[in-house]
Protein backbone atom coordinates (compact mmCIF):
# COMPACT_ATOMS: atom_id res chain seq x y z
CA UNK A 1 0.00 0.00 0.00
CA UNK A 2 2.56 2.57 0.63
CA UNK A 3 4.23 1.97 -2.55
CA UNK A 4 1.17 2.56 -4.36
CA UNK A 5 0.58 5.94 -2.61
CA UNK A 6 4.66 7.16 -3.28
CA UNK A 7 4.36 6.07 -6.89
CA UNK A 8 1.31 8.12 -6.98
CA UNK A 9 2.80 11.17 -5.30
CA UNK A 10 5.35 10.99 -7.82
CA UNK A 11 3.16 10.66 -10.82
CA UNK A 12 1.16 13.59 -9.47
CA UNK A 13 4.23 15.71 -8.82
CA UNK A 14 5.35 15.07 -12.48
CA UNK A 15 2.61 16.34 -13.85
CA UNK A 16 2.13 19.23 -12.06
CA UNK A 17 5.95 20.20 -13.12
CA UNK A 18 5.39 19.95 -16.44
CA UNK A 19 4.83 22.80 -18.52
CA UNK A 20 1.57 24.52 -19.30
CA UNK A 21 0.98 24.08 -22.75
CA UNK A 22 -1.16 27.06 -24.99
CA UNK A 23 -4.69 26.77 -25.54
CA UNK A 24 -5.19 29.00 -28.05
CA UNK A 25 -3.48 31.26 -30.30
CA UNK A 26 -5.27 34.64 -30.79
CA UNK A 27 -4.86 36.59 -34.05
CA UNK A 28 -6.19 40.34 -35.51
CA UNK A 29 -5.51 41.02 -38.73
CA UNK A 30 -6.57 44.48 -40.00
CA UNK A 31 -7.60 44.29 -43.39
CA UNK A 32 -7.48 48.04 -45.09
CA UNK A 33 -9.60 49.78 -47.32
CA UNK A 34 -7.84 51.55 -49.96
CA UNK A 35 -8.93 53.97 -52.21
CA UNK A 36 -8.70 52.76 -55.90
CA UNK A 37 -11.05 52.65 -58.69
CA UNK A 38 -11.38 48.89 -58.62
CA UNK A 39 -11.23 47.49 -54.98
CA UNK A 40 -11.04 43.48 -54.26
CA UNK A 41 -10.89 41.88 -51.00
CA UNK A 42 -7.73 40.53 -50.66
CA UNK A 43 -6.47 36.85 -50.72
CA UNK A 44 -4.42 36.22 -47.30
CA UNK A 45 -2.83 32.81 -46.19
CA UNK A 46 -2.31 33.01 -42.03
CA UNK A 47 0.63 30.58 -41.37
CA UNK A 48 3.40 29.40 -38.34
CA UNK A 49 7.08 29.64 -39.72
CA UNK A 50 10.20 28.32 -38.44
CA UNK A 51 12.36 31.22 -38.02
CA UNK A 52 15.64 29.39 -38.21
CA UNK A 53 14.90 27.50 -41.50
CA UNK A 54 12.10 30.07 -42.76
CA UNK A 55 10.11 26.78 -43.58
CA UNK A 56 6.37 26.71 -42.96
CA UNK A 57 5.11 24.79 -40.00
CA UNK A 58 1.57 24.71 -40.36
CA UNK A 59 -1.06 26.49 -42.40
CA UNK A 60 -3.65 27.96 -40.02
CA UNK A 61 -6.22 29.73 -42.62
CA UNK A 62 -6.14 30.79 -46.34
CA UNK A 63 -9.09 33.34 -47.04
CA UNK A 64 -9.97 33.76 -50.69
CA UNK A 65 -13.30 33.10 -53.07
CA UNK A 66 -14.04 29.96 -53.02
CA UNK A 67 -17.32 30.76 -54.87
CA UNK A 68 -15.21 31.83 -58.13
CA UNK A 69 -17.44 30.15 -60.95
CA UNK A 70 -14.44 29.43 -63.24
CA UNK A 71 -12.01 27.93 -61.11
CA UNK A 72 -13.53 28.25 -57.62
CA UNK A 73 -10.80 30.85 -56.74
CA UNK A 74 -7.82 28.61 -55.80
CA UNK A 75 -6.20 29.52 -59.47
CA UNK A 76 -4.75 32.94 -57.80
CA UNK A 77 -3.78 31.05 -54.85
CA UNK A 78 -0.29 31.12 -55.83
CA UNK A 79 -0.41 34.87 -55.97
CA UNK A 80 0.48 34.48 -52.34
CA UNK A 81 4.29 33.44 -53.48
CA UNK A 82 5.82 32.64 -49.84
CA UNK A 83 3.05 30.51 -48.44
CA UNK A 84 2.31 28.87 -51.71
CA UNK A 85 6.18 27.35 -52.07
CA UNK A 86 6.42 26.60 -48.59
CA UNK A 87 2.88 24.95 -48.35
CA UNK A 88 0.28 25.93 -50.49
CA UNK A 89 1.20 23.23 -53.55
CA UNK A 90 1.15 20.88 -50.99
CA UNK A 91 -2.71 21.51 -50.02
CA UNK A 92 -5.43 20.69 -51.69
CA UNK A 93 -8.53 22.79 -51.83
CA UNK A 94 -10.63 24.38 -50.39
CA UNK A 95 -9.06 22.63 -47.11
CA UNK A 96 -10.82 21.17 -44.09
CA UNK A 97 -10.93 23.87 -40.88
CA UNK A 98 -8.82 26.10 -43.09
CA UNK A 99 -10.30 27.55 -46.12
CA UNK A 100 -12.60 30.80 -45.90
CA UNK A 101 -14.11 33.42 -47.56
CA UNK A 102 -12.55 36.47 -48.26
CA UNK A 103 -12.88 39.51 -45.64
CA UNK A 104 -14.48 42.58 -45.82
CA UNK A 105 -12.06 45.88 -44.62
CA UNK A 106 -11.23 46.20 -40.79
CA UNK A 107 -9.66 44.31 -37.93
CA UNK A 108 -10.08 40.87 -38.55
CA UNK A 109 -10.33 38.56 -35.24
CA UNK A 110 -9.40 34.78 -35.51
CA UNK A 111 -8.78 32.35 -32.13
CA UNK A 112 -7.00 28.94 -33.71
CA UNK A 113 -7.35 26.40 -30.80
CA UNK A 114 -4.50 24.22 -29.79
CA UNK A 115 -5.96 20.98 -30.89
CA UNK A 116 -5.95 22.24 -34.60
CA UNK A 117 -4.22 20.11 -36.55
CA UNK A 118 -1.45 23.43 -37.08
CA UNK A 119 -1.20 23.77 -33.62
CA UNK A 120 -1.50 20.39 -32.11
CA UNK A 121 1.99 18.83 -32.79
CA UNK A 122 3.81 22.70 -32.38
CA UNK A 123 6.73 22.13 -30.23
CA UNK A 124 6.92 24.85 -27.45
CA UNK A 125 9.71 27.09 -28.86
CA UNK A 126 10.44 30.43 -30.88
CA UNK A 127 8.23 31.20 -34.04
CA UNK A 128 6.32 33.72 -36.75
CA UNK A 129 3.14 34.06 -37.29
CA UNK A 130 3.07 35.47 -41.10
CA UNK A 131 0.15 36.66 -42.49
CA UNK A 132 0.31 37.20 -46.64
CA UNK A 133 -2.04 39.61 -48.74
CA UNK A 134 -2.33 39.47 -52.63
CA UNK A 135 -5.26 41.89 -54.23
CA UNK A 136 -6.41 41.52 -57.94
CA UNK A 137 -5.26 44.81 -59.37
CA UNK A 138 -3.65 45.56 -56.63
CA UNK A 139 -0.18 44.54 -54.54
CA UNK A 140 1.13 41.96 -52.44
CA UNK A 141 2.85 42.25 -48.68
CA UNK A 142 3.63 39.35 -46.02
CA UNK A 143 3.97 40.74 -42.27
CA UNK A 144 5.78 38.56 -39.75
CA UNK A 145 5.62 38.60 -36.19
CA UNK A 146 7.43 36.72 -33.86
CA UNK A 147 5.97 34.61 -30.91
CA UNK A 148 6.59 32.16 -28.20
CA UNK A 149 4.50 28.79 -28.46
CA UNK A 150 3.89 27.25 -25.41
CA UNK A 151 3.20 29.66 -22.91
CA UNK A 152 0.79 32.65 -22.71
CA UNK A 153 2.35 36.16 -23.05
CA UNK A 154 1.98 39.59 -24.10
CA UNK A 155 1.15 40.31 -27.04
CA UNK A 156 3.29 40.79 -30.22
CA UNK A 157 2.36 43.42 -33.62
CA UNK A 158 3.72 43.90 -36.65
CA UNK A 159 2.58 46.52 -39.23
CA UNK A 160 1.71 46.48 -43.05
CA UNK A 161 2.33 49.02 -45.20
CA UNK A 162 0.30 48.76 -48.14
CA UNK A 163 -2.33 45.59 -48.01
CA UNK A 164 -2.29 44.79 -44.67
CA UNK A 165 -2.34 47.11 -41.36
CA UNK A 166 -1.79 45.45 -38.12
CA UNK A 167 -1.11 42.26 -37.19
CA UNK A 168 -1.17 41.15 -33.47
CA UNK A 169 -0.86 37.69 -31.97
CA UNK A 170 -1.10 36.65 -28.45
CA UNK A 171 -1.02 32.87 -27.17
CA UNK A 172 -3.71 32.61 -24.27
Amino acid sequence: MKRSISLLTFAGAAIGSAPAMAADLNVTVEVPKLTVAEYHKPYVAIWIENPADSTAAGTLAVWYDADNREDKGSKWLKDMRQWWRKAGREMTFPADGISGATRAPGPQKVVFSGGSAALKGLKPGAYNLVVEAAREVGGHEAVRVPFVWGKPGKPATAKGSTELGAVTVSVK
